[in-house]
């Protein structure tokens, strides 16, 4: 009885589609990107006011939810089975509410790709992601690692504002001034607090970029990261860059060190002198850096064929333990059946924001690097032993892990991205906002704990 209740008064108050198994659209619209999964209901709302029926049809139903903006999460956690999903790329408009301070609402279901094309005419973009499909909410509330990191920092170091539904369905204005706590929380804790159906940002002025890729052969690995990262050190901020190695279609570990740029800016010299230093690294074997648009240096997002896995690992490196953590990691590049490999830089601006400052803790960390591992299910379990005996060999050399690349849920997955002061504030901030922890498809902070 009150199943049926609370989706009497849904389908009463909810404007948008309501999409339930045996519909035309239900199997595209149950599976996010990296997962299936049969939920009761797919929400897609319309308005605010469609989120705020949702969640409290969820609540008062009892219903697993899980809150999708793209669906590019490894855990998969825009979709579930047997709960709700509340769909939000109905909420995927960008507008720029003040020109002048150059200030940009964007709605909770847009993605990365929607924004610098919508920001493009005006001269203007924010350093987010490297993926057009990838969602505006789910990259910012954990990080944001971009093009143009190093001189902006993380995405969520740009957000000014924040429109929530919380799980009680009352619309909440975060900001430095109003609910700043809940504010601290969104900037790094996920989505444990409710549904950010919009974000303001400042948004910066912006040129063509020059962006592009220098490859050096896979037996100079050791020497070119070990210089790159040394390199980055003194390099100009509008230089960011990413190294990737053992790329499975270009040969694995024979795979050519991919060195990619982004360098910020449309002054050929100065782009020149930013860049000859990584070419200096080593033999060049490919350069395809070029003046392009900002919009362009975002790629389209791969969805995996059914049946394939991709499970992700990823830890923060501190100015000491770049050595190691690089030599390991060219040892490993070069092994059969490495994992794919990929090291971003990070520092610059990021650094230059307190760590208590918001929920994105580490910000001490030179280097973010990720392993990838790919294949149907037996394929990955196969895997795991070679994989963990190269974490044995990482985990003394690094510090925390990247939520936005990280495809475990368990509590030593939630300690190495929170560090214990701040999942402790975060759990109180959880405790205020969700005592009952509906929004707990995410690296879950429960309300009001403290890790053991």
């Amino acid at each position: 009885m009150v199943m049926n209740s609370a989706l009497d008064i849904l389908r009463r108050d909810f404007g948008g589609d309501i999409i339930e198994p045996g519909a035309a659209e239900y199997e595209s619209a149950s599976r996010s990107v990296l997962a299936s999964g049969s939920p009761a209901y797919v929400l897609r709302p319309g308005s605010v006011d469609d989120v705020q029926a949702g969640v409290r049809f969820a609540a008062g139903a009892g219903l697993v939810l899980s809150v999708r903006g793209g669906g590019h999460a490894f855990p998969g956690f825009g979709t579930n089975d047997g709960g709700v999903v509340i769909d939000l790329s109905g909420l995927a408009s960008v507008e720029i509410v003040d020109k002048d301070r150059h200030r940009v609402r964007i709605g909770g279901g847009a993605n990365w790709g929607q924004v610098a094309a919508a920001l493009a005419p005006h001269g203007l973009a924010i350093s987010s992601g490297d993926t057009r499909s990838v969602g505006v909410g789910g990259l910012t509330l954990t990080g944001g690692i971009g093009w143009k990191v190093r001189k902006y920092g993380l995405a969520l170091d740009n957000v000014v504002g924040a429109e929530v539904v919380t799980a009680s369905g009352e619309v909440v204005r975060a900001s430095a001034e109003r609910n700043p706590e809940l504010f601290w929380a969104l900037r790094g804790g996920g989505g444990n607090f409710g549904v950010v159906t919009a974000f303001d940002f400042v948004a910066h002025p912006t040129t063509d970029v020059f962006y592009g890729r220098i490859t050096f052969p896979a037996s100079q690995a050791a020497g070119v990261l070990q210089g790159w990262a040394s390199y980055l050190r003194t390099a100009p901020e509008e230089l960011t860059s990413i190294a990737n190695l053992a790329n499975p279609f270009a040969g694995g570990p024979h795979a050519p060190v991919e060195i990619h740029v982004a360098f910020d800016g449309d002054d050929p010299e100065l782009a020149a002198r930013a860049l000859d230093p990584i070419r200096r690294l080593g033999t060049v074997l490919d350069d395809d850096v070029a003046l392009r648009p900002y919009a362009d240096t975002l790629v389209d997002g791969m969805t995996p064929p059914p049946g394939i896995q991709l499970v992700a690992r990823s830890g923060f490196v501190d100015e000491e333990s770049v050595p190691d953590v690089l030599r390991i990691l060219a040892e490993v590049g070069a092994a059969e059946r490495s994992p794919i490999i990929s090291v971003r830089s990070v520092g610059g601006a990021v650094s230059r924001v307190p760590g208590d400052a918001t929920a994105y803790a580490h910000r001490r960390a030179e280097l973010m690097f990720v392993t990838t591992t790919a294949g149907p299910k037996p394929v990955v379990e196969a895997a795991r032993p070679a994989l963990e005996a190269i974490w044995d060999r990482l985990t003394p050399h690094v510090s925390g892990a990247y939520a936005n690349f990280l495809a475990g849920t368990a509590e030593e997955d939630v300690a190495a991205i929170y560090p214990a002061p701040t999942y402790e504030r975060l759990a109180a901030v959880k405790r205020r906002y969700d005592p009952g922890n509906l929004f707990a498809r995410n690296h879950n902070v429960q309300p009001g704990t403290t890790l053991s």
